[in-house]
């Protein structure tokens, strides 16, 4: 009996242990939770689809936070989350912190984005041109009536600085693509930490000009049409069709990053973002999906 109560003890511990390895956590290696950070822009999204996503896989635990896509990078290099959320690609020195930390970071794009310009709806301006906006931005176009609309001093809105929407906007729009242009936003420039923030602040004043993700924009402000600098009398607005056909110029790839080639229910859920049924979400969202029709 003694012998039989040490076997079956023996057998317990095999077991147990054999259990730990699958479900222990690890920055890749959770079996039953995975945790992902980062762009404010892309919360919304991965909320819906960590939300989906425990229906189809109910074994697996989601934590969603946002915070900024310089954030969750910072936090992946860490090795604190499992995915990273970013509005921008990573750059060279987070790269390279990620490898001197022995990992190599794993790019998917998820989404694609278009930033709408927008302004108060009784604000009489409907279209811009880049080099307009990068001048508004600048701070040398001060006024509206500088651009057909009434006399008054121009509030210039953007996200902050963690911001991969500010990232963008600021290497695209103010430097228009230059990687040799220095330019900064302007000194009186309004930086707000959300998105929504942006979208608040200009359906309340009809003085301001700002910069957010299609998907957030609401009734309550107007889009601005962009021209680009070769075609300056072609004015588009974004939508689905213009950021998929690359006739609006304001557009770009939204990312998510693993810290290597990512392993067990991270791989899993990952593979499963690039189904239609997750892709559904992405368009019922406003951004655009990434998988043909």
């Amino acid at each position: 009996m003694k012998r039989l109560s040490i076997l079956i003890m023996l057998l317990f511990f095999l077991l147990t242990g054999c259990k730990g390895d699958e479900t222990g956590s690890s920055s890749q290696g959770s079996t039953d939770y995975i945790e992902n950070k980062g762009s404010d822009t892309i919360v919304n999204l991965a909320l819906a689809w960590a939300e989906r996503y425990q229906q189809v896989n109910p074994q697996v635990r989601l934590s969603v936070t946002g915070g900024g896509s310089g954030t969750g990078l910072t936090a992946l290099i860490s090795g604190t989350v499992d995915i990273a959320n970013a509005s921008r690609q990573i750059k060279q020195e987070e790269l390279d912190a990620a490898r001197e930390a022995g990992y190599d970071p794993r790019e998917f794009v998820i989404a694609r984005d278009a930033i709408a310009i927008i302004v108060n709806p009784d604000n009489p301006v409907d279209n811009l041109t880049l080099q307009q906006l990068s001048l508004i931005y600048r701070g040398e176009i001060k006024n509206w009536s500088e651009l057909g609309g009434e006399d008054r001093e121009i509030v210039r809105l953007s996200r902050e600085t963690n911001s991969g929407t500010h990232v963008y906007f600021l290497e695209s729009v103010v430097r228009k693509g230059d990687p040799d242009d220095k330019s900064i936003f302007s000194a009186d420039t309004l930086l707000l930490p959300s998105s929504e923030g942006i979208i608040a602040e200009v359906k309340d004043n009809p003085n301001a000009i700002g910069y957010d993700s299609l998907g957030y924009v609401t009734p309550d402000v107007k889009l601005v049409g962009v021209s680009s600098l070769e075609n300056p009398d072609l004015f588009i607005l974004p939508s689905l069709e213009t950021v998929n056909n690359n006739t609006y110029l304001i557009s770009r790839n939204l990312y998510m990053y693993t810290l290597d080639e990512p392993q067990r229910n991270v791989k899993t859920y990952m593979e499963w973002i690039m189904t239609d049924e997750a892709q559904d979400i992405v368009r019922e969202l406003g951004f655009i999906p990434v998988i043909a029709e």
